[in-house]
């Protein structure tokens, strides 16, 4: 599958009182990583929404498994790839990694799972599922 690492510095409003992320800080960080990797794939989300007619790529389910803290200053490595595509949906996974004397430390690894979906036929203000391009799976699916 098609890997994006992008790195990311810790900034002082992404972090509490106790000078670690606020976890909901990560969320936004995996949230831009997704769309980095479909840039990598070629697309930015404005092209993928015009080529595609499609409202988008929601997420429906996220979690995170936390095991290193990440403190204003630090840079970690985001690195994200597709880890399952179905028909009309795809999981995500984005590891954080973080500089250690021996090597990259796993900090985070956050999931998601995402839905390519379109307006309703029946009712434009809503949505419904459609299926993933063939393209674009292919592309995800480059290594």
């Amino acid at each position: 599958m098609l890997v994006n690492r992008r790195t990311v510095r810790i900034e002082w409003g992404d972090c509490d009182a106790a000078n670690i992320v606020f976890y909901p800080r990560y969320f936004a960080m995996f949230d831009a990583s997704t769309h980095a990797l479909f840039e990598k794939a070629g697309w930015l989300k404005r092209d993928l929404i015009r080529q595609f007619d499609i409202v988008g790529y929601p997420m429906v389910d996220t979690r995170a498994k936390f095991m290193v803290p990440s403190s204003f200053g630090d840079d970690i490595v985001i690195e994200t790839t597709i880890s399952a595509i179905r028909t009309s949906s795809f999981d995500v996974l984005h590891k954080v990694l973080k500089p250690a004397p021996e090597g990259e430390v796993l900090a985070i690894e956050g999931y998601e799972t995402r839905v390519w979906v379109g307006p309703h036929p029946d009712d434009p203000k809503r949505l419904k599922s459609r299926p993933i391009p063939q393209e674009v799976i292919r592309r995800l699916s480059e290594g």
